[in-house]
């Protein structure tokens, strides 16, 4: 929108960054949040020359990929400065208390993104029509995910009804969708009606009115009604990953503040027919931590880390239950999609 800003522009900086150019004055661009951009190739970490082209954006401004976890500079007192992964999810998906393949992970805030750690990147055409993603983790490995709306269904719903005069905790919310009947109604959580700001409430009561399901009308049914249908896109997101990769899941690490919500832990269980490990909440915090302690030295590498974070923070365990009813669910679930 703006061609004569790109031509007076001299250097790209991503905003992680950024930020920490205002620390020491050092320019660099750091390979996870670089690969958010598509404009880098997963496979060897460089820019993609085509994709430039096909945009008319000038090489010249675009610093070398470095890998996270590179230091940059320091303070003026000497504290060092470190580029840990800029990508907030990738900082988190550093903490996953696990090592195992058979681990997925559901970084679950605002968004939630539901991925794997792999090898190599997977670029065939299925998994480009599933919308699956391939993004660059913190210890150079493919954190290979599927971006999902999150706990924005639930932020926004509270603020709408605390704009009408009522005022519910998030712990009220959990309570009332607990006792709400389960399994009634469905929504896709990412139909675009869901996006922006408003009444969420209203838009999932006429989803479900316009889908022929029944029409949810207390706080109670609503809330039960979005909880549920995130539980089942999830379940869908996990079987898309294991139809792309060939891999069987054997647990799901939920991460981040949706951790806190017991009733989307236990349902995300029971959905998936997967036991849920919660924890930790300040994934991302601990990730940017670990990752700098690696960079220094104090801990040999970011496994060693993950394993601090496994023998150092509360974890709790979602063991799935009603399958039966989930999975029949799933095939009404289905229809709505």
């Amino acid at each position: 929108q703006q061609p004569g800003l790109l031509q007076e522009a001299r250097t790209l900086l991503f905003m992680p960054v950024l930020f920490a150019y205002s620390l020491c004055w050092k320019a660099v661009c750091e390979r996870s949040i670089a690969s958010t951009s598509q404009m880098l190739d997963p496979r060897t970490g460089g820019w993609r020359a085509d994709v430039l082209g096909a945009f008319g954006l000038p090489k010249e401004i675009l610093l070398p990929p470095v890998p996270s976890g590179t230091e940059i500079g320091a303070l003026p007192g000497g504290a060092r400065v470190i580029a840990v992964a800029g990508h907030d999810t990738q900082c988190a998906a550093a903490a996953v208390p696990s090592q195992s393949e058979d681990a997925a992970f559901l970084s679950c805030g605002t968004w939630s993104l539901l991925g794997t750690e792999l090898p190599a990147p997977v670029l065939t055409a299925e998994s480009c029509a599933l919308g699956l993603s391939n993004e660059l983790g913190a210890n150079g490995k493919i954190n290979y995910l599927k971006n999902i709306i999150g706990l924005w269904l639930i932020q926004e719903s509270r603020r709408e009804w605390r704009r009408r005069g009522k005022e519910y905790s998030f712990a009220d919310l959990e309570r009332l969708a607990r006792d709400a009947k389960p399994l009634r109604c469905f929504i896709d959580p990412d139909a675009p009606e869901f996006t922006p700001p408003g009444d969420i409430p209203g838009r999932v009561r006429e989803f479900c009115r316009r889908t022929g399901q029944y029409k949810p009308q207390s706080v109670g049914e609503i809330m039960r009604c979005i909880y549920e249908s995130l539980a089942l896109k999830y379940r869908f997101a996990l079987d898309q990953l294991q139809r792309a990769t060939g891999r069987r899941f054997g647990v799901l690490h939920i991460l981040g503040g949706g951790t806190k919500d017991r009733l989307l832990c236990q349902m995300s269980a029971d959905s998936t027919g997967v036991p849920v490990v919660a924890g930790p909440v300040e994934a991302t915090a601990l990730g940017n931590f670990i990752i700098q302690l690696a960079a220094l030295g104090v801990l040999p590498d970011l496994a060693a880390g993950r394993g601090v974070v496994a023998r150092s923070e509360a974890l709790k365990r979602y063991e799935p239950a009603d399958t039966d009813a989930w999975n029949k669910a799933c095939e009404t679930y289905q229809d709505i999609l």
